[in-house]
């Protein structure tokens, strides 16, 4: 394809290109999410832009008509999935995605020494990176509000998941960095998916469907950034490693969350993964996003 404008994420680097990129990327980052308020466990700029949404609220013209059934099974899937309205399975579909990342942050982020006791540039990013994602938990809760779910609770997840969470942040970087590139792949992958079904369920909601996109395009954008951001961790061997990991990964990821494969096409969305390039993003995004510079053509 003549004409893309950016390459492969898999594409490969250099050590000092990857070393330039996180420069780049420190000074995009402050630029991008203001101050990082550790106690909070939040970042300013994006704290005001909750607040707009928060302030100029929007609702669904008809309220859904069963929120009982988002309610038994937005933890744990009680119905036979097929029994539930699409409208409910994308509901519960958003929160389970959103709570694997609460639990994966909340245990990087205790791994971590705050910002003022981190030496390098890469673990600022990284503590920046992680407040951005408390941040989009809060973006997903304000969809769920949007529907009319504004009784939603974030609940752990069983022991095991949560001790294998925990224990995560702690491995070398060496078998780390392939995984964690993968899962933020992975999360633009399915918020690209996502952002289509809206128009298909919400088409008689024009307004939250809006809202709806609205929100994820503020998770989105720091997620493309968050994917070149993560690959900017890893080497060749690396790159190798975590093309072969994109299919197990999503496959196991998205079996855990039945409903997804009621909605989506699990398959198309790995290929999707393999295939990863930019070039489909419309350019609004990635003009407040953040490409590593070996992957423009």
């Amino acid at each position: 394809m003549g004409s893309a404008k950016y390459r492969s994420v898999f594409s490969p680097a250099s050590r000092q290109e990857r070393k330039e990129n996180f420069e780049h990327y420190w000074q995009f980052t402050q630029q991008h999410s203001g101050e990082l308020f550790e106690e909070e466990k939040d970042l300013a700029k994006k704290r005001d832009i909750l607040k707009h949404f928060q302030d100029n609220p929007v609702q669904l013209r008809r309220p859904l008509a069963d929120p009982d059934a988002f309610y038994r099974n937005y933890v744990d899937m009680r119905d036979d999935p097929k029994s539930l309205d699409r409208m409910t399975l994308m509901l519960t579909s958003i929160y389970k995605f959103a709570r694997h990342e609460w639990v994966g942050i909340k245990g990087a982020w205790d791994a971590m020494p705050d910002m003022a006791n981190l030496q390098t540039v890469e673990d600022r990013i990284s503590r920046v990176h992680l407040a951005e994602e408390f941040c989009h938990v809060r973006l997903f809760h304000e969809m769920l509000c949007t529907c009319g779910l504004d009784q939603v609770e974030w609940v752990p997840l069983s022991p095991v998941k949560e001790k294998i969470y925990e224990q995560f942040p702690k491995l070398p970087a060496f078998l780390m960095n392939a995984p964690a590139f993968v899962t933020e792949l992975m999360g633009v992958t399915f918020y690209c998916h996502l952002y289509q079904l809206f128009d298909d369920i919400l088409a008689d909601e024009p307004e939250v469907c809006d809202r709806l996109k609205e929100l994820l395009d503020e998770i989105t954008i720091d997620e493309v950034a968050h994917v070149g951001q993560r690959r900017n961790f890893i080497g060749p061997i690396g790159m190798e490693a975590s093309k072969l990991l994109v299919k197990p990964f999503y496959t196991l990821f998205f079996k855990d969350i039945p409903e997804v494969s009621q909605l989506l096409d699990v398959d198309e969305m790995i290929q999707d993964g393999i295939g990863f390039d930019f070039n489909e993003l419309p350019e609004y995004m990635i003009e407040r996003s953040w490409i590593p510079t070996y992957c423009k053509a």
